[in-house]
């Protein structure tokens, strides 16, 4: 288990560590930090199971122009790794992380199809100045969101996002009406009016401050 964070239109290294520190429990191996000036800034806790001695994050392409950071695992990334290497892709580590970066490259934001596993993750294209987020097809690891102003902030965990005073933390009585009904707050709500939980098989990208979120998968139909 790993946590992920991260904001954009503001650059706070005390933020950044606040929020990254935070997720401590969902990765006591490593952390890891990214900052594109005031454009976006990503952390992650990592837990280490893959790739030990090269796979610390965030992970680049070849040229940097691509980061991510990565939450979760991939059950196909071997395969992904010889398709993506036999069309001319180089790889210069063994986890399952680098092969978003190169997917990515060579499918563009409709890469999350190819994947097969449980994951979160959030990746930056420096060229585009454009922030994607992504969640598994069954939703089990979480990612949540909230815009403020031109900004968006994220991260693996609600309380995670309370570090920043940018985000109003008024309740929505919508979700807690649904928690009292239910017992829980279905998606994409949360116990805040302001941050939302992106709903499982969903990207969301972030760009010159507009939000576009697509679902990438849904349950084929069976016929009986």
């Amino acid at each position: 288990m790993c946590g992920i964070c991260g904001f954009t239109g503001i650059k706070n290294g005390a933020l950044l560590k606040g929020m990254t520190a935070s997720l401590v429990h969902r990765g006591p191996d490593e952390d890891g930090f990214f900052s594109d000036e005031d454009r976006v800034s990503l952390g992650m806790r990592r837990l280490k199971i893959i790739d030990l001695a090269t796979g610390s994050q965030p992970v680049f392409n070849e040229d940097r122009t691509v980061v991510v950071v990565f939450n979760g695992e991939i059950y196909n990334f071997k395969e992904l790794r010889a398709e993506l290497q036999a069309q001319g892709h180089r790889f210069s580590t063994n986890s399952d992380t680098e092969v978003l970066v190169h997917l990515y490259e060579q499918y563009g934001a409709a890469f999350p199809a190819r994947l097969r596993g449980m994951f979160a993750f959030a990746l930056w294209d420096a060229r585009e100045r454009r922030l994607l987020l992504g969640r598994d097809q069954f939703g089990v690891k979480p990612l949540f969101y909230a815009l403020a102003g031109d900004k968006l902030f994220f991260a693996s965990e609600l309380k995670t996002l309370l570090f920043s005073t940018e985000i109003p933390t008024d309740l929505d009585p919508a979700a807690i009406d649904a928690y009292f009904t239910f017992l829980y707050i279905p998606s994409p709500l949360t116990a805040y009016r302001h941050i939302k939980k992106l709903e499982p098989a969903q990207t969301l990208t972030f760009s010159g401050g507009k939000t576009e979120i697509k679902t990438y998968w849904t349950l084929p139909e069976f016929n009986r």
